[in-house]
């Protein structure tokens, strides 16, 4: 098959999820009926029998092995190297993506050549809304309004919601300046223009510097809240959470020295490192003295 037959490749990278990723790949199969795809699995050296489980059940999986868990910049870096479809969707293996889903997104993105990338309404399995989903690029202000809480106390503000655009209708469809990697499609031309994730993101935060250099190239990125997809957040994360910790407030500074350190004065740069400083510390200290989380059941339904 050549590659311009192929409509859509989608890439699922993943650590230690086999349960989740065996959801994720049968709702795939179903959301896929009718279109000519490709679907590449990562695997960053699980040990849990994800490989086995894949080969097993979902034989037309093509299977990328890492040796060891690379991160989720590198292991998508790898799978979208081998990518031949028109359009590429990141997926994380703790999606579920209902029928209909990518038919709607993929019908957008061919009627609207500026858009580079699209998300859409994603929920957790409780059906309240991933935030995360509709983003715009971080500010002190905006950081500090979600450290105070003030985006949760008063939704309807642009200026204190502005990060998360608590504002907007989340059933609604508009350009927004970042979605969530869980769930990215991506038009394989802003893909050739931009290249793939920035790789010094481990975890965390790549997908909100890949959206700045998309715009940053002139690609708009659009929200289709119409359209909905469950996520079962931190399936993989939740193993090793002082560690994701760590990469989480890791890439905070890693993005804000890449993009915004050139827009304030030196006080103001030294006052954001120290409050991601303080942020790591204090969420550090509350993981220590946590009790271990329980096990938390697979989503196998779409929630409205």
């Amino acid at each position: 098959m050549s590659p311009s037959a192929i409509e859509l490749s989608i890439i699922v990278a993943s650590y230690n999820t086999v349960d989740f990723l065996r959801a994720c790949l049968a709702s795939v199969e179903s959301a896929t009926q009718g279109l000519t795809c490709e679907l590449i699995v990562v695997d960053n050296n699980s040990s849990d029998g994800s490989v086995s489980m894949v080969e097993r059940e979902f034989p037309t999986v093509r299977v990328l092995r890492n040796l060891a868990n690379e991160g989720f910049s590198k292991a998508n870096n790898k799978a979208l190297q081998e990518a031949r479809g028109a359009a590429v969707l990141l997926l994380n293996p703790d999606t579920l993506v209902p029928v209909g889903t990518l038919q709607t997104l993929l019908k957008v993105l061919h009627e609207s050549p500026q858009v580079g990338v699209l998300g859409c309404r994603i929920v957790r399995p409780d059906g309240s809304l991933d935030a995360a989903c509709k983003r715009s690029f971080p500010t002190p202000l905006s950081a500090l309004s979600r450290f105070l809480a003030l985006d949760r106390l008063f939704p309807r503000s642009r200026r204190f919601g502005a990060y998360r655009r608590t504002y907007e209708d989340p059933r609604g469809s508009y350009e927004v300046e970042s979605i969530v990697g869980a769930f990215m499609l991506v038009r394989r031309t802003a893909l050739a223009d931009t290249g793939g994730l920035d790789e010094d993101f481990f975890m965390y935060g790549e997908d909100l510097d890949w959206c700045w250099r998309l715009r940053q190239r002139g690609y708009a990125i659009w929200y289709i809240g119409s359209v909905t997809v469950v996520h079962h957040k931190g399936a993989a994360t939740s193993r090793e959470p002082q560690r994701m910790n760590w990469h989480f407030h890791r890439s905070m500074f890693l993005f804000h020295r890449k993009h915004l350190v050139n827009s304030y004065p030196f006080f103001v740069n030294w006052l954001v490192y120290l409050g991601i400083t303080g942020l790591y510390a204090l969420r550090s200290l509350r993981m220590a003295l946590r009790r271990p989380p329980r096990a938390r059941p697979i989503p196998t339904t779409i929630s409205a």
